[in-house]
């Protein structure tokens, strides 16, 4: 395994609280060295890169992605949302369980690891099922799970309805120290709901999904961890009612944490009428756009359908102002594959979820640092020891001795997303043509270079 030595960058490590300019050594698929690096004392023939200009970061950890390998390998493959990973700066990846067969046994966590193993070029951790078949009615066996290898448990995609069972759940996963991650969704509550229950939906005339069906799953959890004192992880928060109830239980030391997607601070549900009645020029949060650098779309565009829906500006509002105190201490992805026949149909019936870790980056700079709600340092937290902490792995950190997965971008190059650009097999985001601020250079895992985009800079 080679060396390699990163110059003049600036080097932001959450996990140490360093930020400034210097060089990184890596050696033996570890970091070596931080510091400014003499040139009369850099080992001749060693591989350099020139990182002037850009953030040099440990690597970039989303704890939610779906993978869609076995079962839906048309949709994605390990090996191509790696490769998407990759060309987002993500260096560790979480894959949710919902595949066909799902992950709720052994075996099906050996056949990803083995397949991860082979076929990615970024480390993929296995996330196992709360409930056989992701059917909520019967624990999956959690202690065969943990000592297979997954890090955490959860039914993404579905949420477990019988709080009993859930509670039994949180107390197995403690025993084991697993973290439990939830998607919050009351089923009697959302029932066929395809967008978010407002003035939107009334005026598109599609079935609406309120708030309260996320926040009283949340509510629940709450109550939940404080009871078996376990973390419970509430995904992909959407409403602003649920930032509040994070926000006064973690005040009380309930251990529950949230997290956020890009889409959710990024769009609201008026995009779903078009690009006429959408601009994300409508506040602090998006300083970094003009009306002029987006495309246009149209209405009922299923691109902007996904679970949790998007909601109000209120609710935008409120997860910006989450990420922003601390209360939603996660970024992830949601990254959801779809093959194009598959969102090509009415709105009713077509799939949720769209794609994200190539802009997931981007979009959290432009909404997050470039508007001034956080500091770089903060946001990258979020992305690195957050997300480490959380799942109990040895990442997120630049800190020596520690694995050589380490990002560099550039946060002010600015480049316009468009489908050929995507590692992914689908094409499914709403994000193709937007003029994006914040770009990644290199990729690195383990000390090898997995992406490298610094020739079209």
């Amino acid at each position: 395994m080679t060396s390699l030595l990163i110059t003049g960058g600036r080097v932001v490590d959450p996990a140490s609280q360093f930020d400034q300019t210097a060089d990184v050594l890596i050696r033996e698929g570890r970091v070596a060295r931080i510091g400014v690096i003499p040139k009369n004392r850099i080992p001749k023939g060693i591989k350099t890169i020139d990182a002037r200009g850009c953030v040099v970061c440990p690597g970039l950890i989303d704890i939610h992605v779906h993978l869609r390998e076995p079962g839906q390998s048309g949709k994605e493959t390990i090996k191509t949302g790696a490769a998407a990973a990759a060309r987002g700066g993500f260096t560790t990846i979480l894959g949710m369980p919902n595949t066909a067969p799902p992950v709720d046994n052994a075996s099906a966590v050996s056949l990803i690891r083995e397949k991860a193993a082979k076929d990615s070029v970024v480390n993929v951790l296995v996330a196992g099922a709360i409930s056989k078949g992701l059917a909520g009615e019967e624990l999956a066996p959690i202690g065969s799970l943990k000592q297979a290898g997954v890090v955490a448990i959860t039914d993404d995609g579905h949420c477990v309805q019988n709080n009993e069972l859930m509670r039994r759940a949180v107390e197995y996963a403690k025993m084991f120290e697993l973290p439990v991650l939830d998607h919050c969704q009351d089923y009697s509550m959302v029932t066929d709901g395809v967008m978010h229950e407002g003035y939107y939906s009334l005026l598109l005339g599609l079935r609406g999904w309120p708030a309260a069906g996320e926040e009283i799953i949340v509510a629940r959890n709450i109550i939940l961890a404080e009871l078996t004192g376990h973390t419970i992880h509430c995904q992909h928060i959407s409403s602003a009612g649920s930032v509040r109830l994070l926000r006064d239980a973690q005040k009380r030391g309930v251990p529950i944490s949230g997290e956020a997607c890009p889409h959710h601070f990024t769009l609201t549900d008026a995009a779903l009428a078009g690009s006429d009645h959408f601009w994300p020029g409508d506040g602090q949060a998006f300083a970094a756009f003009q009306p002029r650098q987006l495309p246009h779309w149209p209405a009922y565009d299923t691109n902007f359908k996904m679970n949790p829906p998007l909601r109000s500006a209120k609710d935008r509002e409120a997860i910006l102002e989450g990420l922003s105190d601390g209360t939603l201490s996660i970024i992830g992805s949601d990254h959801a594959p779809h093959a194009t026949y598959e969102k090509e149909v009415e709105f009713d019936y077509a799939p949720f979820g769209i794609i994200g870790l190539e802009t997931e980056l981007p979009l959290s700079l432009m909404a997050l640092v470039h508007s001034g709600r956080l500091s770089l340092a903060a946001m990258l937290a979020k992305f690195t020891i957050n997300p480490a902490r959380l799942l109990k792995i040895k990442k997120g950190t630049l800190s020596e001795g520690a694995d050589a997965d380490v990002t560099i971008f550039n946060p002010d190059a600015e480049w316009t997303y468009t489908p050929e650009q995507t590692a992914s097999l689908s094409r499914n985001s709403p994000f193709f043509g937007w003029r994006l601020k914040g770009r990644v250079m290199f990729t690195i895992v383990g000390g090898q270079v997995v992406f490298d985009d610094s020739a079209t800079s």
